[in-house]
């Protein structure tokens, strides 16, 4: 079995190679198309998952893998075990579609129901996160595809009151109901995976998210978050789970959650 600086390492190389294939399809033109559940899909998701997965089956062939498109079509591994990889190849997809550079690539290794490894990369941007058990770093994408200034990350003491950041493109009722009982005088609205980022590197504290998400939107931030110090709970209690399950009438769903960085009281959630 792979140690975990092997399997960071080669996520983080396919996490780039699956960026410079995005960002070739954003330079020849989008095409949007529409998927069972009317989600936007382009040729950028497809091909960045193709790069993902046939890389993660080639070095670890003894590792299941559920990626986004895959599960969509109804062919994803389905005896996963409790290790296995989550990917998500173009997180954001509507901020993608609309020029904004607030979308990532998102792998990440799950290990009995939690986020153990995961690196999470904003092609537009060229930041990167990484994160092992107990060590979270930031890092940027050179020009060459080399992961350079690397610098570790963790999450800031609680703060009253908070800094919330929320979902540009599902910001819910019930989320804003949450943001004004915590108290929150300013709010990060922010695409994709970068909230959990966002919270790992201390310049927020609390993601409340009360509408829908699929587990390879949030694994490999989750992950991030999680190895800089913080902690995602379901709304009810508990840490946030990973696995072939039911949530919301839907497989491979999550919960509704809440994503904090330090020790942030929680507002009640009415449920």
């Amino acid at each position: 079995m792979a140690g975990d600086e092997e399997l960071l390492r080669e996520m983080e190389r396919l996490a780039v190679l699956a960026s410079r294939e995005i960002l070739d399809v954003a330079r020849r033109g989008i095409v949007t198309e529409r998927k069972a559940d009317a989600s936007p899909v382009t040729e950028a998701d497809r091909r960045a998952e193709k790069t993902i997965l046939g890389g993660l089956r080639r070095a670890f062939p003894d590792i299941a893998c559920v990626g986004e498109e895959e599960a969509s079509a109804g062919v994803a591994d389905t005896a996963t075990g409790e290790t296995f990889f989550l990917v998500d190849p173009l997180d954001g997809t509507k901020e993608f579609v609309c020029g904004r550079p607030d979308y990532t690539v998102n792998i990440a290794l799950i290990r009995t129901a939690a986020p153990a490894i995961g690196v999470v990369v904003a092609p537009a941007t060229g930041e990167l996160y990484a994160a092992r058990p107990g060590h979270a770093e930031r890092a940027r994408v050179a020009a060459d595809g080399a992961v350079v200034e690397r610098a570790r990350l963790a999450v800031r003491p609680a703060v009253e009151p908070p800094l919330v950041v929320a979902s540009r493109s599902h910001l819910s009722r019930e989320t804003s109901a949450y943001i004004a009982a915590c108290g929150a005088k300013e709010t990060v609205s922010v695409g994709s995976s970068l909230k959990f980022c966002l919270l790992a590197r201390g310049d927020a504290d609390l993601y409340p998210r009360f509408s829908r998400t699929m587990q390879w939107d949030t694994a490999a931030g989750d992950a991030v978050l999680r190895a800089a110090g913080g902690r995602t709970v379901e709304v009810g209690g508990g840490d946030l789970a990973y696995g072939r399950r039911q949530a919301q009438g839907e497989e491979w769903a999550n919960p509704w959650f809440i994503a904090m960085g330090g020790a942030v009281p929680m507002a009640d959630t009415g449920r």
